[in-house]
């Protein structure tokens, strides 16, 4: 069977991560930011660097997409 299947990054984009924070887990300049929100995602590099902090899962996908990045879900 040769089927193309679209799913798996494109080799040259570079992977990144895309989990679920607790914001309370944050520093604490961070919390006062973050006011009234509970979870923000995090976009992190495989090494584990941390690139960016945003509100919701669809935003974090769609800034890496943007950035000629591929997302995945980490847990």
């Amino acid at each position: 069977m040769d089927v193309k299947f679209d799913a798996l990054p494109d080799g040259a984009a570079q992977i990144v991560y895309v989990r679920p924070v607790a914001v309370a887990d944050l520093p604490e300049e961070i919390r006062n930011q973050a006011e009234g929100i509970e979870t923000l995602y995090a976009v992190h590099r495989p090494d584990g660097e941390r690139l960016a902090l945003v509100r919701d899962r669809n935003l974090a996908f769609a800034l890496a997409r943007q950035n000629d990045l591929a997302p995945v879900n980490a847990h």
